[in-house]
């Protein structure tokens, strides 16, 4: 295919900026109208190209239909057998590849007006651009002594699968990947250089973008549910810290209060001037609680529930329960 010389001047004269990209972009875009569907991308040259496939050189012809045509062709021997799994109990199912060629011939994507484009290493590409036109399946034969040992080595072959796949002529494929020019002056799909995916499939370009747009979808979905599990983690773990930093400091400004309750009685050094039976807490009201486990009988039951946490005032221990006396306690 001939390429515009005010295209190729620009490219030979590898002029990088913004402005050359724009104006090879342009150019690009009038060869491509009303021929192959493209979309380009500045500043890397990414395309979505729509073509039928064509061989330039002789075609592939398949090992088992003589009159199926391809470019790409994918032989595989593979041998399905079950293993037996120690840790989930069960039979599992195994492919093991045997034997598998791939075989391949230079092609191009060719557009409504014979618009061609090359496309390199169709191998290193993702995608379903081949279809399966051969498949069989030959079932193995054990007799009672091969079905002791495979019961015995725990492995069951179940015979051997033949599959062909190829890539025929005339088949309308739709390519993504970096769109070049070679030094001949024509145009060729390779796999992008930045690492982008480089795709080959027999679906649509609407499929495709269809597909792509649902797996971004699927990541993003996937994205906000571990920052929300994040986030939900993150305040679980402040919620913690801020309420034991809320019980120490209640604890504090409890020992602070009964620290000048008891200076301001005369209480020190576990010297109490006040009669036996006062509640240590109010000073004013007899003891008449008995808190469990600890066992002290050091407030009234008022006091007891006015505390801040069910600890005891005089070993710091929970309250587990508090029985209430009717006669009056002395030490």
């Amino acid at each position: 295919m001939k390429i515009s010389e005010t295209l190729l001047l620009i490219l030979q004269e590898k002029v990088f900026n913004m402005l050359s990209l724009k104006v090879i972009v342009v150019l690009l875009m009038c060869l491509f109208t009303n021929s192959l569907q493209c979309i380009l991308t500045i500043p890397l040259l990414s395309a979505t190209l729509l073509g039928t496939v064509k061989s330039i050189d002789e075609p592939l012809r398949s090992l088992f239909f003589n009159d199926t045509l391809g470019v790409l062709q994918r032989f595989m021997l593979q041998e399905p057998r079950l293993q037996w799994a120690s840790l989930s109990l069960k039979w599992d199912v195994i492919d093991r590849v045997v034997y598998q060629r791939a075989s391949m011939v230079p092609f191009v994507l060719v557009g409504s007006d014979e618009t061609t484009v090359r496309v390199q290493e169709p191998f290193h590409a993702s995608g379903d651009y081949m279809e399966t036109v051969h498949e069989k399946f030959y079932h193995s034969v054990s007799t009672f002594g091969d079905i002791i040992g495979q019961c015995l080595s725990g492995v069951k072959p179940k015979g051997f699968l033949e599959i062909e796949k190829m890539l025929k002529v005339g088949t309308t494929l739709t390519g993504v990947g970096e769109l070049i020019i070679d030094e001949d002056g024509t145009l060729s799909l390779r796999a992008p250089t930045n690492g982008a995916e480089y795709l080959l499939s027999l679906r649509d370009f609407s499929h495709v973008k269809e597909k792509a747009l649902s797996s971004t979808f699927w990541w993003k979905f996937g994205f906000g549910v571990c920052a929300l599990a994040g986030v939900a983690v993150l305040f679980w773990v402040g919620f913690r810290f801020y309420r034991r930093r809320r019980q120490e400091q209640e604890r504090r400004e409890f020992e602070r209060l009964m620290g000048e309750a008891l200076n301001a009685t005369g209480l020190k050094d576990g010297q109490d001037n006040q009669p036996d039976n006062t509640c240590v807490i109010c000073l004013n009201q007899p003891r008449n609680c008995v808190l469990l486990y600890c066992g002290h009988v050091c407030c009234c039951f008022r006091c007891y529930q006015a505390l801040p946490q069910p600890r005891c005032p005089v070993c710091r221990q929970a309250i587990i329960r508090v029985v209430q006396l009717l006669t009056e306690v002395t030490s």
